[in-house]
Parts: C-alpha cells; sequence; structure tokens
C-alpha cells in the first residue's frame, strides 16, 4: 500500500504531457551537447563564437523562450556542471539551444531503472 502511494505521484508526473515552455522553466540537456555561449560571468569574458559542453541531463533554467523571427533558440542558464573546466560549460553560463537538445522533464522511470540496473550488476 505504501508502495502504490509512494509511487502514484512519479507515475502521474511522468506519464503527464509537457507544457508550453515559459521563462523560468528548467530543462535538460538531451545528451551531452556542444552549445553557444552567449554570455558568462563578469569575470570571464567570451568571444563570438565560443562553444561549450552540457552533460547528459544537465539542468538549466530558461532566460528567453524561442522567438519565431528569430533562429528558433532558446536562451538557457546553466545550473549544473560545478567544475568550470573547458570544455563544459561554466555554472551561471546563459547558452543558446535547440528544442532538440533539451527536454522539459527528466526521465523518471528512466532514472529509476538505471539506479536498480547498477545495483542488481554488482
Amino acid at each position: 500500500m505504501a508502495a502504490i502511494i509512494l509511487t502514484a505521484p512519479l507515475a502521474l508526473y511522468s506519464l503527464a504531457p509537457t507544457g508550453p515552455l515559459r521563462e523560468g522553466d528548467t530543462v535538460f540537456s538531451s545528451g551531452q551537447q556542444q552549445v553557444r555561449v552567449e554570455k558568462t560571468t563578469a569575470d570571464k569574458p567570451n568571444g563570438v563564437d565560443d562553444t561549450c559542453l552540457l552533460d547528459p541531463n544537465s539542468p538549466l533554467i530558461v532566460i528567453h523562450t524561442p522567438n519565431p523571427a528569430d533562429d528558433h533558440s532558446i536562451i538557457a542558464e546553466v545550473q549544473g556542471n560545478p567544475a568550470n573546466e573547458w570544455p563544459f560549460c561554466p555554472v551561471h553560463a546563459e547558452v543558446s539551444l535547440k528544442n532538440h537538445q533539451m527536454f522539459q522533464k527528466p526521465a523518471v522511470f528512466d532514472s529509476i531503472r538505471e539506479l536498480l540496473m547498477g545495483l542488481f550488476n554488482r
């Protein structure tokens, strides 16, 4: 009974459709992605063509939603990756990415499956 009570919200969350993308939403990088850096922190100036890598499932906060007049890019602020080593994106850098490079909600059941498989494969 307790298992049903604990897993019901996860099941409902994973089955619910994603809503429209809004500023302030958290999104996650879909696999390892190379993205264009729009703006970094004040102590690290960036050039025009700077790029960096996002780790798989790296959390990002949407700063600007896609503009149909532009190239449909989304500007997001990097929240993960505590290591500030090149080629990885530094924390709080604003990056430009496309819809196919991110997803809105984490795959809850995939994460649980990977955790269980890791435990049983030992």
